[in-house]
């Protein structure tokens, strides 16, 4: 066994998977709670995303004190952020520090990498396996992967031919990758791509950048939080708790109000002079109230957008394939950038469109596409990630009868809340399909409260042991893919899976977002759970003690 509780059933009554920003609060819920509990994570760090993704520039996109957890005043008001969109160090020193201050170090078992987790229905237990052998009898398990967490690299011919270094953004080596004077390739123009883009460029001798298709690029407008900003933080703390806990979309920005018919031409062309130079995503939440559900205004913002690539980017041609033709903006997640446009002015740095020249094979010096083979030191890929389900399907779990998660969900997920999936009791996974459509932090609490309450419910109840009825599962899955037609974002978005092969392509975030989610969560503490398929094995169980 991994962490045998001598004389008891099981080992540990919660045990989570990952220490991202959802599986270390799950892990401080459960604790509170007065759970035993434990977290396994395969990493020799905390942080999930933000101790896997290393690559230079790396950061929040989000305001970092609305990425922050504020559960705990104490805490809001002892951590600082130096930026308005902190950096991957910070970031990551940001979970260490949580990790400290609340005593959960003793509680997690890093460098365990889960490799099996199988139900056992008489017992009402999970046996979690890893990959070193370790073995722990679990009541209930939180797999709490994270959505980006299984980076995906393309199946391209010659790929492990290539003799020189290569990376994929979110395995990034913690002592970096010494780009310095070298040749360099980075396949991808995502968000991970267009950060770690103007780094490499300022070192390496050569810089090509292969893009599959262009994103509507925005400025980030990072800044230093000024002292008097910090202190107007801490003063607002209610009120930033208060929103954060709320607001549908999980940041501080107010919803719009103002309809892009209430302003001439020219009025709008100085609105979108003001979104241009806003922070983050201000762009997407503080724009026109009908900017994505009236085509018209959303092409004017797009030709604004376009209008700015032109004007920064030298050559025509390659301000052209830096502007999107298949797709309008907010049908795909909208990345945001620093310095990303200028770097394409600069003689070493070059844009390979794989449109225009498919990528043929990696050999062992270089790329080959359609135009012609160039050779590098270093690849890059920053390719993104098997969202929402790639980490999930791949933990090895099996449920009632033997059932593989993966085989359940063969056509798409199958879930009730984004956090159970009917066949697989007491097994929960937060952040994962049917997720945030909002501040990811933000949402992903909401559902690790449920969680977290569902369990203290159950054992005041006198259950240990719980489901979800088939037809109430089938019934919210069937709901996610009606909202999807109204959805801005389109079947081409990785949040539908479709940037990999063979993967079914259905919408993997809950278009009903966080309104909806807190409508069905009191639903169901207000009916006491009922809905649910809840018993007791341990009632059941003569031999029970």
């Amino acid at each position: 066994m991994g962490d045998a509780a001598p004389g008891g059933a099981v080992d540990v009554e919660v045990l989570v998977i990952g220490a991202g920003v959802t599986g270390l609060y799950q892990l401080y819920r459960a604790r509170e709670d007065g759970f035993s509990t434990l977290l396994l994570e395969a990493g020799d760090g905390v942080g999930g995303t933000w101790y896997w993704n290393r690559y230079p520039e790396a950061r929040f996109d989000s305001e970092s004190y609305t990425y922050a957890y504020v559960f705990s005043e104490d805490m809001f008001r002892e951590w600082e952020w130096s930026e308005r969109f902190a950096g991957q160090p910070e970031v990551e020193r940001y979970f260490q520090r949580f990790v400290e201050r609340f005593d959960l170090a003793p509680l997690i078992r890093f460098g365990t990498k889960v490799t099996s987790v199988v139900w056992d229905d008489a017992s009402g237990t999970w046996t979690v396996t890893a990959e070193d052998g370790r073995r722990w009898v679990a009541r209930f398990v939180v797999a709490a992967t994270g959505m980006l967490s299984y980076p995906y690299v393309p199946e391209v011919p010659g790929r492990d031919d290539f003799r020189g270094e290569s990376h994929h953004t979110g395995l990034w080596p913690a002592e970096g990758v010494d780009v310095t004077g070298k040749r360099v390739a980075v396949i991808g123009t995502g968000s991970s791509g267009v950060q770690v883009i103007p780094p490499i460029a300022a070192e390496a001798a050569e810089l090509v950048v292969y893009q599959r298709t262009p994103n509507w690029c925005t400025p980030l407008n990072n800044a230093p939080i000024t002292p008097d900003e910090q202190r107007a933080l801490q003063a607002g703390f209610e009120h930033i708790q208060r929103t954060l806990n709320t607001s549908a979309t999980g940041f501080l920005t107010p919803p719009p109000e103002r309809m892009s018919t209430e302003d001439t031409a020219e009025e709008r062309q100085a609105f979108f002079e003001t979104m241009w130079n806003s922070p983050g995503f201000a762009k997407l939440l503080a724009n026109y109230k009908d900017l994505l559900s009236d085509p018209d205004v959303n092409r004017e913002w797009c030709d604004f957008i376009a209008a700015k690539v032109r004007a920064v980017v030298e050559d025509p041609a390659t301000a052209e394939r830096l502007i999107p033709k298949d797709h309008r903006y907010g049908e795909k997640r909208p990345p945001f950038v620093t310095g990303y446009f200028e770097v394409f002015n600069e003689p070493h740095v070059s844009l390979v469109s794989l449109e225009e020249h498919p990528m043929v094979r990696l050999t062992e010096t270089g790329i080959e596409t359609t135009d012609g083979h160039r050779e590098f030191d270093v690849v890059v890929w920053a390719t993104g990630f098997d969202y929402g389900t790639g980490q999930l399907r791949r933990l090895g779990v099996r449920g009632v009868d033997g059932v593989a998660l993966e085989d359940h969900w063969a056509d798409g997920p199958l879930t009730y809340l984004g956090v159970h999936s009917s066949g697989f009791p007491n097994f929960f996974f937060p952040g994962g399909p049917h997720g945030a459509s909002a501040n990811v932090p933000r949402y992903n609490t909401d559902q690790a409260d449920h969680v977290a309450d569902l369990l203290v419910a159950m054992r005041e109840q006198g259950h240990d042991v719980v489901d979800v009825p088939p037809a109430l599962e089938q019934e919210f899955t069937d709901m996610i893919d009606q909202l999807s037609r109204h959805v801005p974002f389109t079947k081409i978005s990785y949040f539908f899976g479709s940037n990999i092969p063979g993967k079914p392509v259905r919408n993997l975030l809950n278009p009903g977002g966080r309104p909806m989610l807190f409508r069905f969560i009191q639903e169901l503490r207000d009916d006491g759970y009922s809905s649910l398929s809840l018993s007791s094995r341990a009632a059941a169980d003569p031999a029970a003690p």
